[in-house]
C-alpha cells in the first residue's frame, strides 16, 4: 500500500488525490481519502479501482479541510474488498480519527485475540483497525502517550499515518522495514511512503521519518517522539528491487541509483554472451541499463509495455496474474528476432511471468534467452507485506539454480547475490533480505502460535 498525508494546506484534498497519483504503483486495487475541516467535521470518499476510476464525478472537491491522508490498496485476495480499503474511520468519545497504515503487523492474531478476549468487535482485517483499538484500549493521559502504547505492542514491518481534527501522525516501525518520509508544503506538512509523491504535489524533501519515531503535524510545527529506544535501519530490500518507483530516495539513497548498480554488479557476478540486454519494463530499466553500460553489450527496447495494464504481481490472484502477463507486454519483433538476449529482470517470485516472456521472445525469434536478475533468489515467505504467503508459491523454495532455470524456459539463469543487494545500497547499510536468506528482523509470531497449537 502507499500512505499519503498532508497538515496545514489549502484543498488538502486536491493535493492528497494528486499525490497518490504518484503511488498507484503500490496499489491498484482500491483507494481513499478522508479529511477534517476546521470545524472538525469529517468528510470521507473511497472506492475499489484505480484513482481515476474513484473519483470521477467532484467527490474531491467535496472533501474540505487543510488536512487530510489517503492511501491507495494493495490487498491478497483474502484481504479485498471496500470495507478493506483506507482511510478507516472511528468515532469515540474521546475524539474521531482516521487511519492508514502500510506493511504488516506479524502479531496481529494474538492482538485481536487479547482485544476480543477484553470485548473488541472487528469489522475489517486491517492493522489500521487493529491500532484503532490498541489506541482506545490503552490507557494514557493523552493520545499521544496511548499511541505510544499501542505501538509497542504491535511487531513487523508497517508505516501509519494517524488523523484526529487537528493534528497528523506519522509513524514508522521500529525496524525502519516500510518507508515513511516528510515534505514541506506552502508552510504546511506532506507525509508520504514515497519522495516520488512530492513532486506532483509542489512539496520539498525534508528528511525520512526514522525507525520508531512517531512525528506529530498540527499547529506546533513538526515534533519528534521515540516510541521505542531500540531502532534499526532494515529497509525492506524488495522496495529498493521492486516496489519504489525509481525517482523515490529511500533513507538516502536513489532507487534508480540502486537498481542501475545492482545491474552493473549482476554483470560482473553472472556475465553472459549476447547481442543484446532487454530489460523488462518497468521496475527492470534501471538495472538492464547498469547491466548494459558493465558489460558493453547494447541495450535495446526490446519490449513494450500496454500503458494501460497494471503490475502483475500486485493483482490479487494467480488467474489474474497470468491474464494480467499476456496482456501487459509485447516483443518487438524486429529488435529481437535473430538476436542473443540477456533479459534482466528485478526478480522472480513464482516464475509465471518470467515464464511467459521467454517463450514470448522465443516466439518473436530470439535465438537465446539469457535471464539475469537484479536481485538474489526468493527462497523464503515475506511476513511483512509482501503477498508471497506460502513457499509453494515460489519457484525457487525448492528448486535448484538449474531447475529453476528449466522451469521458466531459459538458455542460462544468474541470480545477484545477497552481498551485492545489500552492497548496491549506499543509504541503508543493513536492508531486509529474509525473503532471500531466511534472517527475519522480528519473530515470527504465527510460527510460535502454530508450534503451541501443535
Amino acid at each position: 500500500m502507499g500512505v499519503l498525508g498532508v497538515y496545514g494546506v489549502t484543498d488538502a484534498a486536491a493535493r492528497i488525490y494528486y499525490g497518490l497519483h504518484n503511488l498507484q504503483h503500490r496499489g491498484q486495487e482500491g483507494g481513499g481519502i478522508a479529511t477534517f475541516d476546521e470545524d472538525g467535521k469529517y468528510y470521507r470518499f473511497r472506492g475499489l479501482g484505480l484513482l481515476n476510476e474513484i473519483f470521477t464525478n467532484g467527490e474531491v472537491s467535496r472533501l474540505k479541510g487543510q488536512l487530510g491522508i489517503g492511501s491507495v490498496m494493495y490487498a491478497n485476495a483474502s484481504k479485498g474488498g471496500l470495507e478493506n480499503v483506507a482511510p478507516l474511520f472511528f468515532h469515540h468519545r474521546s475524539g474521531d480519527f482516521a487511519v492508514a497504515a502500510d506493511g504488516n503487523v506479524i502479531n496481529s492474531r494474538q492482538i485481536a485475540d487479547y482485544l476480543e478476549k477484553r470485548g473488541t468487535i472487528f469489522q475489517t482485517g486491517t492493522d489500521s483497525e487493529l491500532l484503532a483499538h490498541l489506541v482506545k484500549k490503552t490507557a494514557g493521559e493523552d493520545r499521544i502517550v496511548n499511541i505510544v502504547k499501542a505501538l509497542n505492542m504491535m511487531e513487523g514491518g508497517f508505516a501509519i499515518v494517524i488523523m484526529t481534527p487537528n493534528r497528523i501522525y506519522a509513524c514508522r516501525d521500529k525496524h525502519g522495514i516500510k518507508p515513511l518520509c516528510i515534505g514541506t508544503l506552502d508552510g504546511g506538512y506532506v507525509v508520504s511512503s514515497e519522495s516520488c509523491a512530492f513532486e506532483i504535489m509542489g512539496a520539498q524533501f525534508l528528511r525520512d521519518v526514522r525507525p520508531g519515531e512517531i512525528v506529530s503535524l498540527d499547529s506546533h510545527g513538526l515534533r519528534s517522539t521515540l516510541f521505542s529506544h531500540y531502532s534499526r535501519h532494515r529497509m525492506c530490500a524488495m522496495e529498493y528491487i521492486y516496489f519504489a518507483r525509481p525517482d523515490s530516495d529511500i533513507d538516502g539513497c536513489n532507487v534508480h541509483a540502486y537498481r542501475k548498480e545492482a545491474g552493473r554488479r549482476l554483470y560482473r557476478e553472472c556475465p553472459a554472451q549476447a547481442d543484446i540486454v532487454v530489460g523488462v519494463p518497468e521496475s527492470s530499466l534501471s538495472a538492464a541499463m547498469g547491466y548494459s553500460e558493465e558489460s558493453g553489450i547494447p541495450y535495446e527496447l526490446g519490449l513494450v509495455k500496454h500503458k494501460y495494464v497494471g503490475r502483475t504481481f500486485i493483482a490479487p490472484t494467480q488467474s489474474m496474474r497470468e491474464l494480467g502477463v499476456k496482456m501487459k507486454l509485447s516483443p518487438v519483433r524486429s529488435i529481437v528476432s535473430g538476436k542473443r538476449i540477456v533479459l534482466v529482470d528485478d526478480s522472480i517470485v513464482r516464475g509465471t511471468t518470467s515464464l511467459k516472456i521467454v517463450k514470448l521472445l522465443r516466439e518473436a525469434g530470439a535465438t537465446e534467452v539469457h535471464v539475469r536478475i537484479a536481485s538474489p533468489m526468493m527462497r523464503f515467505t515475506c511476513h511483512y507485506g509482501v503477498d508471497t504467503s506460502t513457499p509453494e508459491q515460489l519457484l525457487c523454495a525448492h528448486r535448484t539454480l538449474e531447475q529453476a532455470r528449466e522451469a521458466i524456459g531459459a538458455d542460462s539463469l544468474g541470480y545477484l547475490s545477497p552481498e551485492s543487494t545489500r552492497d548496491s545500497c549506499f543509504g541503508c547499510a543493513d536492508p531486509c533480505q529474509a525473503c532471500f536468506t531466511g534472517e527475519y528482523p522480528t519473530l515470527l509470531y504465527d510460527d510460535i502460535m502454530n508450534e503451541n497449537e501443535d
